[in-house]
């Protein structure tokens, strides 16, 4: 009974069958080719179409399309218009193949190629190019005259530095590629273009360093980006989230940057490189755990205080998860481990305080993480005034109303400034912090132990694109640590990571350092 719903109505389908199929080709009518056109990009009043005619020459109909806004009207008239109506095109070129005389002889351009598939054309339309017809001809010139306005060139608030390059991507693919060729001048630097999104048709671009890059993970990359099958693509997070590893897990296995140099630094350590057109932020692949420590300065300064500073980041990413689980397992279960004197200074604290330690201290965290949030989506004044006041303000006033003890906004305030030591890993430290809170809230110090060890336990099985995620860090290699917890000086650092690329793992050659 319940198959009759799903069978076909074969007189509909006879009738579907019967419907001539839609014209979608050129045909080398110029009236007939503008009303495809037009048909295609109906109700669209951004589109121009320019008709005009050489007046030496009563053959050469001709008429442009292009979207306005799109294109560079310099372009337009003094490259394309003009020199097709100024000269006197009887004497200067061939009537045999008037469209190819043109495109070779007339129109000035850096980029001119000829097409008769619609969906290029509709395509090269959209992105900003102009096609020029002839009539008689049933294939379009396809010239590039993209002109829509950029966003210039500056430093990524993302990742600000005191040393190093000052420069940023922004939204345009072309501007961010030819960024990152200034950096890496090289033949082996590769870039392969797909289009993702069914709706969008978003221009992205996979880019490496051949004979460093590992096969395996671009076949890898490349089979993940062909799978995607979705109408748009707005932003690097829609292809992060769909191609990265452990899709639930709070940690990122894909990597973001805003920065050409780090990109380059990546690719030179045999990484990929993806870029997507419309946002300044490019994919790299593989990412591994240790990388969230690690930023472009370390490279700039003295690899003494580079391997301080890396050791302060990390021992902050420690203390973001730890610190709240510490004091509620110390404060609720193992007293003993106190001295006597602070455990008294604490007790005499909370005296008045009407919730528990562990109810205290979610609601601290939750309260930072709203002024947190708050700070960053207001505009930079107002959000300036919003941190001072809830920190200051909110702080002393619920202090001193007995809602909270002294102590859970010291505890609250050290764990908010260490997790923004690094920012790409508060939204995986929030997480984390809370499962380690809850269960030493259960267990006291032992369930701390129990989350810390599950989470060593949960980190060791990720795998970003086939690469352990935790590689290198408790590796007792000499290679392999010289770029992790500390950062070696630059002549010792002779190899690359060997998971990361197949060959030429020599990075430069060992050299003795005189005394």
């Amino acid at each position: 009974m319940f198959g009759l719903f799903n069978k076909r109505d074969p007189i509909k389908e006879t009738e579907k069958d019967d419907k001539p199929p839609s014209i979608n080709k050129l045909t080398g009518i110029l009236e007939e080719d503008i009303k495809l056109f037009s048909n295609i990009f109906s109700n669209n009043d951004t589109l121009i179409i320019r008709k005009f005619q050489n007046k030496y020459l009563d053959s050469a109909k001709c008429c442009v399309i292009y979207i306005e806004g799109m294109v560079k009207n310099e372009i337009l008239n003094e490259n394309i218009i003009k020199p097709i109506l100024s000269n006197n095109l009887g004497e200067e070129i061939s009537n045999k193949n008037l469209l190819e005389e043109l495109q070779y002889k007339v129109i000035v351009s850096n980029n001119v190629k000829k097409s008769s598939d619609i969906d290029e054309i509709v395509n090269s339309v959209i992105y900003g190019d102009t096609i020029f017809l002839l009539d008689g001809y049933d294939k379009v010139l396809i010239i590039n005259s993209k002109g829509w306005e950029t966003r210039a060139v500056a430093e990524p608030t993302s990742e600000k530095v005191i040393r190093g390059p000052r420069e940023g991507f922004t939204e345009s693919i072309n501007i961010n590629l030819s960024l990152l060729r200034r950096k890496i001048k090289n033949p082996d630097l590769k870039f392969k273009f797909k289009e993702i999104g069914v709706m969008t048709h978003t221009k992205t671009c996979i880019c490496y360093i051949e004979g460093l890059v590992s096969d395996k993970i671009l076949k890898e990359l490349n089979k993940r980006l062909d799978d995607i099958k979705i109408d748009g693509i707005l932003d690097a997070g829609y292809i992060q989230e769909l191609i990265k590893d452990s899709p639930y897990s709070p940690f990122e296995t894909v990597g973001t940057t805003e920065r050409p140099d780090v990109l380059a630094a990546k690719l030179l350590e045999g990484r990929i490189g993806l870029f997507i057109d419309g946002t300044p932020f490019v994919l790299t692949v593989p990412f591994l755990m240790i990388e969230y420590f690690q930023v472009n300065e370390d490279y700039y300064n003295n690899f003494i205080y580079a391997s301080i500073n890396r050791i302060l980041r990390i021992t902050g990413g420690l203390l973001s998860i730890s610190v709240p689980a510490i004091y509620i397992s110390l404060i609720t279960y193992n007293q003993e481990m106190i001295p006597t004197p602070l455990i008294l200074s604490i007790s005499a604290a909370r005296q008045g305080v009407p919730f528990p330690t562990v109810v205290e201290a979610l609601l601290m965290l939750l309260v930072f993480e709203i002024l947190r949030e708050a700070g960053t989506r207001m505009p930079v004044q107002i959000g300036q005034a919003v941190n001072i006041v809830g920190a200051l303000v909110l702080g002393q006033a619920a202090v001193e109303a007995k809602l909270v003890s002294a102590p859970i906004v010291i505890v609250t305030a050290l764990t908010g400034i260490s997790s923004l030591l690094i920012v790409n890993l508060i939204g995986a430290s929030i997480i984390t912090r809370t499962i380690f809170l809850l269960l030493a809230s259960i267990m006291g110090m032992y369930g701390y132990i129990f989350g810390v060890v599950g989470l060593v336990i949960y980190l060791m099985s990720m795998r970003s694109f086939g690469v352990p995620y935790m590689l290198n860090i408790i590796s007792f290699d000499e290679e392999d640590i010289k770029d992790t917890i500390i950062r070696a000086p630059w002549w010792e650092m002779n190899f690359r990571t060997k998971l990361i690329v197949d060959k030429n793992y020599v990075r430069q050659p060992k050299k003795s350092r005189g005394k």
